[in-house]
């Protein structure tokens, strides 16, 4: 189970985040669903290649500054 909880409006702010530090991701690549973090936390995984920790805690670190410009 994921260890966060994101909203659409969350998301856009985290999404935009992953974008600038994969540049190659594409906006069409990344998909989410409230209430399905697990599944966004899996697809991120199979995307970047990294474990589940990794892409935990860079999600939790955009949330910690959702309007900051740095991941």
């Amino acid at each position: 189970m994921a260890s966060f909880t994101l909203t659409p409006e969350t998301w856009v702010k985290v999404k935009i985040k992953f974008l600038r530090k994969y540049r190659d991701l594409a906006q069409a690549d990344i998909l989410f669903t409230p209430g399905q973090e697990d599944a966004l936390v899996n697809q991120l995984m199979g995307l970047v290649k990294r474990d589940r920790d990794y892409i935990e805690f860079t999600i939790k670190k955009a949330l910690a500054d959702p309007e900051g410009n740095r991941l």
